[in-house]
């Protein structure tokens, strides 16, 4: 497995950062979750990161941590950019309403 620096969250052990079990872990040419663009290639290279994330089991984890966190770039959590910027603007409107 290859060594990966972040910063944990408060409280938060290395052994114990979902991180740690994410199966991104795994995948040798992690370009793959970052494609450039929304069209063509880039469409089946986000495809591919959905399919490395869908069966992970801290998906959940990872999509939370990167809309608190702000990721505008990049597939987290099997959901890719503009897929994550609609959950947010969900979210905002229904705290307002």
């Amino acid at each position: 497995m290859k060594e990966i620096t972040f910063y944990l969250e408060s409280g938060v052990s290395p052994e114990s950062d979902w991180r740690q079990r994410a199966n991104c872990r795994e995948v040798t040419d992690p370009d793959v979750f970052f494609p450039i663009g929304s069209t063509g290639s880039a469409l089946d290279q986000i495809e591919r990161a959905k399919q490395i994330c869908q069966p992970c089991p801290v998906k959940r984890a990872c999509l939370e941590w990167a809309i608190e966190t702000h990721q505008e770039c990049g597939v987290w959590g099997g959901f890719s950019e503009e897929e994550r910027k609609s959950i947010t603007v969900g979210r905002r409107h229904s705290s307002i309403g």
